[in-house]
């Protein structure tokens, strides 16, 4: 795509910064802590007790972060030299293209950060003060994912925690304190988080973390280059490869713990997503090597990207349908 084919800071630039694909990472783990918080109010209480403003506030704060987090890639990418067109690989980026102007970026991350702090702040009135820390922790490592951490390896640690145990915990944990008002004793202290939402939410960060073993791998050799030591360039293809693949079959065996809750189907089903993964693996491991066409290895990859997207949110919605069908 040229750049003078789309006019600095439009609708359209703005969509392409915005990077749409990646908002399923966003959405999946959220929406698998709604169904669980859902499940279980529903058993316990009953679905009438069921507060939805807290699920909302959760979605929207995970959309807005990861606008907010792709922003902050973008620009800093740039800044720091990593978006060069020449050896890119995988689609192209506003600030570098031309789409986006560095002082309106710098501007959407002001305001991407102010937004999301707004969207967030209601959910002190249900999940308490704690709330406060949760969301600074969130923008704080939103930043230094790209400036810093990202470079030492640690990214798919990041996504773990941040693509799977906060937003899924988290949110099973403001919905379920959100019971106590106005409906219950107040000598009543329910079940905020348990153990079983905690592996869910393992599980899910590490079907997430697929999408950045995938990101990682289609750009091992300019990371090598620029100093950048993912986990990818750490461990190399092959054991890339096999990593990709365990993932995907760790978090579908993991799902054995919402079979041992009464909900088989939520075990069930992600067999479809665990075929998807094994098929982009396959893409994965016969891919033509870089060396001998870059057109080729970035269009495969890229295409891979996309089916790993596809991938967390066929999982999402199999565990979601999983858990709330038998209701």
């Amino acid at each position: 795509m040229n750049k003078n084919q789309i006019k600095q800071n439009s609708l359209k630039a703005w969509l392409l910064a915005v990077r749409p694909k990646t908002l399923s990472g966003a959405a999946v783990p959220v929406l698998i802590g709604i169904a669980l918080a859902y499940s279980d109010i529903s058993s316990e209480f009953g679905a009438e007790y069921f507060n939805w403003v807290p699920a909302v506030l959760c979605l929207l704060f995970a959309f807005v972060m990861q606008i907010n987090a792709n922003f902050i890639n973008d620009f800093f990418d740039y800044a720091n030299g990593n978006d060069d067109t020449e050896r890119r690989l995988g689609p192209l980026r506003a600030c570098t293209q031309g789409w986006v102007s560095v002082d309106a970026m710098k501007r959407a991350i002001a305001l991407t950060t102010v937004i999301a702090c707004v969207v967030g702040l209601p959910l002190i009135w249900f999940g308490g003060l704690e709330m406060i820390l949760v969301g600074v922790v969130c923008v704080v490592f939103c930043f230094l994912y790209t400036t810093h951490l990202s470079y030492m390896g640690l990214g798919d640690l990041l996504v773990l925690v941040f693509f799977g145990i906060v937003p899924v915990c988290i949110t099973y944990y403001v919905i379920y304190c959100s019971v106590r008002y106005p409906y219950l004793a107040e000598d009543y202290v329910p079940h905020y988080c348990t153990w079983q939402v905690f592996l869910a939410s393992v599980a899910c960060g590490l079907v997430v973390d697929g999408l950045l073993v995938v990101n990682n791998y289609r750009d091992r050799e300019n990371d090598r280059e620029d100093g950048k030591l993912t986990l990818v360039v750490r461990l190399g293809a092959r054991n890339s490869r096999r990593l990709f693949l365990a993932l995907g079959i760790v978090a579908c065996a993991l799902g054995v713990v919402f079979w041992m809750n009464g909900h088989l189907l939520a075990f069930v089903l992600p067999v479809l997503f665990l075929v998807l993964h094994v098929y982009t693996w396959l893409k994965l491991k016969g891919a033509r090597p870089l060396s001998e066409s870059r057109a080729a290895w970035a269009a495969t990859m890229n295409n891979c990207l996309g089916e790993a997207a596809r991938n967390i949110l066929v999982y999402g919605l199999c565990v979601v349908i999983g858990l709330l069908i038998l209701l």
